[in-house]
Formats: structure tokens, C-alpha cells, sequence
């Protein structure tokens, strides 16, 4: 296993698109056995993936990274564990006792998923808008899934990592770096209708240009005017990245204990031996099995928005 953390000085970089070094490990059975630095050169966020997928990295530790990271991670097969700090030789340790928790994917959304809360498993569950995240039973649920994901409400708090750290300018434009407002519909090319900021009554507010949204409507605010409406159609790759049949997992519910009781469409997480917890929605079961997708409910598909930029705070 071969594990990759964002460097400088020894510390947990908080930037993922902006660092210019990892650290790389090599790990067997449970224990570090070689260490090494890898420059990233020039690299932009999306490269910098394609970097990590040569040196052959399985899992990158990190402190905050922006949507367009994390769909270009996921494509080349890599883990995120984000919201790191302190110490990478600390923190690598931690993450192979089981004891470093990912503060979920930081911002990778359009808008949708603004302000989500991950519940976890056992008493607690947390609500997604009108969707519920359950745990998988009891407090043994699913490998053990546990409750420290605060909302992602903006580039702080949740966030990751992000919060006072400087952000670094992914696309150029009058916006960029400023926080604004938008309104939104977002639609299915067959004309179903998937989310809406109007449909809350509230404009979704966020810093452009950051990586905060997904890369195809971050690229279309950054340069718009106040007042300007604008439709766009985006291809998967510049919104949840293709869907990957390889994050689709099917259990026996004896090695999965309380799976039995979830159902079709609920959104559980779930966590690995290693301590990272991954979000999956249950998509079939059978008299013995279980069918769990780790993919996001919108990957694969091309999207459409109409977005209208409300104001821009200098």
C-alpha cells in the first residue's frame, strides 16, 4: 500500500491544489517501511491526480481539496482522506491505527449538497435536505461508522481544512476569489429537475473559482455579471466525473451486521479497516446480499443549470 500526504516542512499542507510537495509512504502489513518526497512540479489540481496515479499512491491524506480534485482523484482509483493536519509522520500513524477520520468530500458539490450533515451510525442520523443518512443498526453498523462531520456551509467550519488557509485560484475571472451568491436550477437532459436553490428560498453562497463546486458551474460564475442569467450543459467530466462500476460493492449481510435492515435508496456510511469512511446508497438486496454504491447519484450524467449570479461580495 502506498499512501501520499500533501508536505511542507514536515506538516500536513492544507491546500491540495497548491502543494508542491508530497510525501510519499510505503506501507506493509500495518507498519511504514520507507519514506520518500515527490515534487508535483507545476502540476494543476486535476494533473497533480494523474501525478499520484504513476507513483502508484492508493490513499492521498490531505487538508482541504475542491470538488474538480476529488472527481479527478476519484477517476484515477485514489482514497481522500481530507481534513488533516499536524505532523504527516503523526498523521499517517494515525490514519493506519484506524484512528483518522475523513471530514468527507470538501465542498464537491454544485450546490445540491450545501449544507449536508453525515450521520452516523447507531442512535444519531443525520439529514441530507429530505434525505436521511442511517447507520446500519445498533452501534456495530457496517464496520462502524461514527459521527464528526460537521456541514459544509462555506469553505470553513467542515470544510475540510479549507477555512483560513489561502485558497488558490483554479479559474480566472472577475469573481474569482470573491464570495458570491447564486440562484440555480439544475435538470436531467431528459427535463427532470434535480435541485434548485429557489425551491429553498435561499441563494447558494460560496467562493468562486476555488474548486468549491464542481468544475464545469464554478467555470461559469467566476466570470459572469450581477443580474446575468446563464444556461449551461456540463458532460460528466466537469461535473460528478463518469460513474465507476469498480465503487459498486455487493456483501453477504453476514459480513455487513445490520445491512439486513436497511432499504433500497437510503444512504448509509460505511468504514473500512483502515478507519475511512466512505459514503454508499443501497441500491439492491436479495434473501443473503446486499448492493451498495459508492458512486455519487449524479455521476455519469451530463447536467444542465440556469443560474443567475444575485451579487458579489468585494
Amino acid at each position: 500500500m502506498k499512501i501520499a500526504v500533501t508536505y511542507q516542512d514536515g506538516e500536513v499542507f492544507q491546500h491540495f491544489g497548491k502543494t508542491r510537495e508530497f510525501k510519499l509512504y510505503t506501507v506493509e502489513n500495518g507498519t511504514i517501511v520507507s519514506s520518500e518526497i515527490l515534487g508535483s512540479g507545476s502540476a494543476g489540481h486535476e494533473a497533480l491526480a494523474g501525478v499520484l496515479k504513476d507513483a502508484g499512491i492508493d490513499t492521498l491524506i490531505c487538508g482541504g481539496l475542491g470538488g474538480g480534485a476529488q472527481a479527478a482523484l476519484a477517476s484515477m482509483g485514489i482514497d481522500v482522506i481530507s481534513g488533516a493536519s499536524g505532523n504527516t509522520d503523526t498523521v499517517v500513524n494515525e490514519f493506519l491505527a484506524g484512528n483518522l477520520i475523513s471530514q468527507g468530500v470538501n465542498c464537491d458539490h454544485h450546490g445540491e449538497e450545501h449544507h449536508h450533515e453525515e450521520g452516523g451510525c447507531g442512535n444519531g442520523c443525520g439529514h441530507h435536505h429530505d434525505t436521511e443518512e442511517h447507520g446500519c443498526g445498533g452501534d456495530e453498523g457496517c464496520g462502524g461508522c461514527s459521527d464528526d462531520a460537521e456541514g459544509c456551509g462555506g469553505c470553513g467550519g467542515g470544510c475540510g481544512g479549507c477555512g483560513s488557509h489561502e485558497m488558490t485560484i483554479l479559474y480566472e475571472g472577475k469573481n474569482a476569489g470573491k464570495n458570491v451568491r447564486v440562484h440555480y436550477t439544475g435538470t436531467l437532459d431528459d427535463g427532470s429537475k434535480f435541485d434548485s436553490s429557489l425551491d429553498r428560498n435561499e441563494p447558494l453562497s460560496f467562493v468562486a473559482g476555488v474548486g468549491m463546486m464542481i468544475p464545469g458551474f464554478d467555470r461559469a460564475v467566476v466570470d459572469m455579471e450581477v443580474g446575468e442569467r446563464r444556461s449551461i450543459h456540463l458532460e460528466p467530466a466537469d461535473a460528478y466525473g463518469e460513474y465507476n462500476k469498480d465503487m459498486v460493492i455487493v456483501s453477504k449481510y453476514s459480513d455487513l451486521p445490520g445491512s439486513e435492515n436497511l432499504e433500497i435508496g437510503q444512504n448509509v456510511m460505511l468504514m473500512n479497516e483502515m478507519g475511512m469512511r466512505f459514503p454508499v446508497t443501497v441500491t439492491a438486496k436479495d434473501d443473503d446480499s446486499i448492493t451498495l454504491d459508492g458512486n455519487h447519484r449524479l455521476a455519469g450524467k451530463a447536467l444542465n443549470f440556469d443560474i443567475v449570479l444575485v451579487d458579489v461580495a468585494e
